[in-house]
């Protein structure tokens, strides 16, 4: 059963903004496109390296990976542009009581 991971209330993450947040071993990035939040992995699957900190395209709801320029959809973890071609994992995001939660396993 998934384990909902509280992030920050809604109000503290604008429209355009991200946070990466981390849970045991994994970090996390969150990306407020506007009309929706969108959670991934922050790991690029070309190389590992990290992704969240990357060129974030809140129109396009995209993040650029920073070492090697691969094109990663939020809503999907999947790559658009090479040198990646794996996606990455998501994270289902709840929005309750005004707080930005994760579902993560």
């Amino acid at each position: 059963m998934p384990e909902l991971v509280e992030v920050c209330p809604l109000s503290e993450l604008p429209p355009g903004e991200r946070r990466i947040v981390s849970h045991g071993d994994l970090e996390i990035g969150v990306f407020n496109c506007g009309e929706r939040i969108f959670a991934i992995e922050d790991r690029c699957s070309h190389d590992d390296g990290p992704l969240a900190e990357g060129r974030f395209d809140p129109e396009r709801c995209t993040v650029e990976c920073p070492r090697h320029g691969a094109l990663f959809e939020l809503a999907s973890g999947r790559p658009l542009t090479l040198p990646a071609y794996e996606p990455v994992e998501t994270f289902p995001v709840v929005i309750e009581d005004g707080v930005i939660k994760l579902e993560v396993s």
